[in-house]
């Protein structure tokens, strides 16, 4: 076996390497790889922060001509260690041949064999080690190689790959036969490249080797520091001793827990990761699942979910569940607006974008030995959502997850009605509340803060609850990565420039989505202005105008667009955290007095900072049902209602200085009556079916959702419990449906 090993003084000092490494070959030749390192001791306060763990190698993979032969030099010279360069130093000299003289000698698949061979033969630790572009197509070698090692991948842009190959003059690469061309190859040796890391770069157009091999080292730092990316709740209170230890969690413990102990909701403790303008601009001509994995990785620790488990995770949630390819497309409705379509997921709704990934991330992150309930509240979409997306769990996941969705019984449409209790199935049920969304989310809320409830369901069933909702963090994250896509669609269209800003106009009741769109813009995407569209419960138009937060005598009413019929808006504490620099005791103020006051008001220099990126106004129902009308008239396109909400919005306070992304976020079929009135279309006696039919017989867009059509045929199939507004009431129905599903 080749052994390339640390001197004794690397093994008692990690930063430092050896002058000089012993190879042994089966044919006990040796070889001396001589190092210099006449920088090393100048290096000593570098390598406090950038170290290698104990033995382990940092291992450079990625295609031929990502660069990792250069960059792998440059990492050896400043942490001061061995590098290997696979092709050069491990196969060359076990074939004493050179690599192209043995492709050719052996051909493509023979040579991947006795490529993964010699590498099996061969260890090393301590070192920076370059792999060839084909190793991971090489199984046990790659095993092999990650039980030392971390395995960094060098991803560049396949269009750069093509074009560095040609100035190098290689016209063939390992696997490449006559008629595949370069850049088919390079797609598919993607999927192994994305099998085996540990740690991804991205390596921009115009990066050079140097900032290159500095962002490698920053990602193996990252990897090394599992306790780096905390959560902390926002009504946290930072100790005044700065020595005193703040209560933190991780990523999987905010999934799982869904609302903080104190009543809070959870928040990175640190800011949002940042893409550079190169990094951005790279991902223009990805497409929406390369552009989740990129962004997600960035914001999901690997201790917490592995890089190469949560691509799985990212193709399962948008592979074929969703019915346009493109999962998030963007569309061109007139002049300087644009619609951002979020309702091809399965259930019709912009929920489907998180919620087809979220239970993935909740089942990954909970103990195998443990069960839980998932509690959700739901102002119409959101149920649907939640149960379709627990659903596609793998059964053992299935079996120890269960979904509870409450909603209110007179405060949905009918066609989200049926929808909700259609999609109940063995591991999720729907609840009717006599009550108001509002009370369903409040009530949530305070059984999870029921310690004397929580604990006896823990040790009577084995059952811990959480939630679904967008106070998850698990829930929320994902919506970012479609706001970041609508404007690389942009400029993928050539609408925009990269750099160019844009306005956002949203449909907003619980505040997550708005607040996902202020998280893009944290990660680099240009947004101007956030405009927040209202109905007639406008109470977030009302405080973001004034900066009073006000209840009293104040109704919800019922309107056409349900899913922002909401006077609590449980995510706009996570905004005002962040505006207020994370005070915490600032909010368990402002919420314990909306709790038991019903209304807060902030300070004018809070209320002049938030102003500086959001607008609000609200639509009344005549101006969302002329808006449909409007819009098809002169468009074709038939909006839904929480969208025509935004776009009359967006037309009032939009100043047409830049483009403007309207976040469309439910299909129109679920809303058939209301879109037959502002259509003028007189067969409105009809059942919420036929008319969800005879919308799909007009030659409009987007076209009908063909999930949506299948779910009216199952309709009246299912029938649902009904509870009165009361929390205790509603305490009995969860306990009930653990004993059920889990004893």
């Amino acid at each position: 076996m080749l052994h390339f090993n640390r001197c004794q003084h690397l093994k008692q000092i990690a930063q430092k390497c050896f002058s000089s490494t012993h190879v042994k070959t089966d044919k006990h030749a040796q070889l001396f790889l001589s190092r210099t390192f006449a920088l090393a001791e100048l290096r000593k306060s570098w390598h406090s922060i950038y170290s290698l763990v104990g033995d382990k190698n940092i291992i450079l993979m990625g295609p031929p001509g990502a660069g990792k032969t250069t960059v792998g030099r440059i990492i050896g010279q400043k942490l001061g260690c061995c590098v290997i360069d696979v092709d050069d130093d491990i196969l060359e000299k076990t074939w004493n041949m050179s690599v192209s003289e043995k492709l050719q000698d052996v051909g493509n698949e023979q040579f991947l064999e006795e490529e993964g061979k010699a590498v099996l033969n061969f260890s090393a630790s301590g070192s920076v080690i370059s792999l060839t572009g084909s190793n991971p197509l090489h199984e046990a070698s790659m095993r092999h190689l990650k039980k030392n090692g971390i395995i960094v991948y060098l991803d560049v842009p396949p269009i750069d790959i093509v074009s560095r190959l040609k100035l190098m003059k290689i016209d063939r690469i390992v696997g490449q036969n006559s008629g595949t061309s370069v850049k088919d190859l390079l797609k598919f040796r993607r999927q192994y490249y994305k099998k085996w890391y540990d740690t991804r770069v991205l390596c921009e157009n115009g990066a050079s080797p140097e900032e290159v091999a500095d962002k490698v080292l920053n990602a193996v730092k990252r990897y090394q520091d599992v306790d780096s990316e905390t959560f902390i709740s926002t009504r946290h209170i930072w100790p005044k001793d700065c020595e005193q230890k703040v209560p933190t969690k991780f990523f999987s413990e905010a999934v799982t827990e869904g609302l903080a102990p104190d009543g809070g909701l959870f928040v990175p403790e640190k800011e949002f990761p940042k893409l550079n303008f190169g990094e951005w601009k790279s991902l223009v001509g990805a497409t929406y699942i390369e552009r989740a994995q990129i962004l997600l990785e960035k914001c999901i620790h690997p201790a917490d979910i592995p890089a190469s488990r949560l691509g799985e995770m990212i193709e399962t949630a948008y592979g074929e569940n969703f019915a346009c390819s493109k999962i998030a497309p963007v569309r061109h409705l007139s002049g300087n607006q644009f619609i951002l379509e979020l309702f091809h997921g399965p259930t019709g709704s912009f929920k489907d974008l998180s919620l087809q990934l979220m239970p993935h991330l909740f089942a990954h992150c909970i103990p195998p030995s443990c069960n839980y309930m998932i509690l959700v509240a739901t102002s119409g979409d959101t149920g649907s959502a939640v149960l379709n997306g627990f659903s596609r769990l793998s059964k053992n996941d299935k079996q120890r997850i269960a979904v509870a969705t409450f909603f209110p019984e007179d405060g949905v449409s009918d066609f989200q009605k049926a929808q909700i209790i259609g999609s109940q199935n063995e591991n999720g049920w729907a609840v009717g509340v006599t009550s108001d969304f509002d009370f369903c989310q409040t009530s949530i809320k305070r059984i999870f803060q029921d310690s004397d409830f929580t604990g006896f369901l823990t040790v009577e069933y084995g059952t811990v609850l959480s939630s679904a909702n967008s106070i998850n963090w698990g829930r929320l994250l994902p919506q970012v990565v479609y706001h970041a896509s609508a404007y690389l669609d942009l400029v993928s269209q050539g609408f925009i420039s990269f750099g160019s800003p844009v306005d956002v106009c949203i449909p907003t009741g619980n505040f997550g989505n708005i607040l996902a769109a202020v998280y893009a813009k944290t990660m680099g995407i240009p947004i101007r202005k956030f405009i927040c569209a209202s109905n007639q419960n406008h109470v977030l138009t009302d405080f973001i105008k004034t900066g009073h937060y006000d209840l009293r005598e104040r109704k919800l009413a019922q309107t056409f667009s349900p899913a922002i019929d909401i006077l609590k808006s449980s995510n706009l504490e996570r905004h005002l955290h962040l505006m207020a620099n994370k005070d915490g005791q600032l909010m368990t103020r402002l919420f314990n007095q909306l709790e038991e006051q019903h209304h807060f008001q902030i300070e004018k220099i809070l209320v002049e900072k938030i102003q500086q990126d959001f607008v609000a106004d609200w639509c009344s129902e005549g101006e969302c049902l002329a808006a449909i009308h409007s819009t098809y008239n002169t468009s074709g396109y038939i909006l839904d209602p929480h969208t025509a909400v935004a776009k009359v919005v967006a037309d009032r306070m939009q100043d047409k200085t830049c483009p403007v992304i309207v976040s469309s976020t439910a299909h129109y079929s679920k809303f058939a009556p209301a879109i037959m009135q502002a259509l003028k279309i007189k067969e409105i006696s009809q059942t919420s079916s036929s008319q969800v039919y005879l919308l799909s017989s007009y030659n409009a867009l987007p076209p009908p959702h063909e999930a949506l059509l299948e779910r009216t045929k199952q309709q009246g199939n299912m029938e649902c419990q009904v509870c009165a507004a009361d929390v205790n009431v509603l305490k009995s129905h969860v306990e009930k449906l653990a004993q059920n599903h889990f004893i």
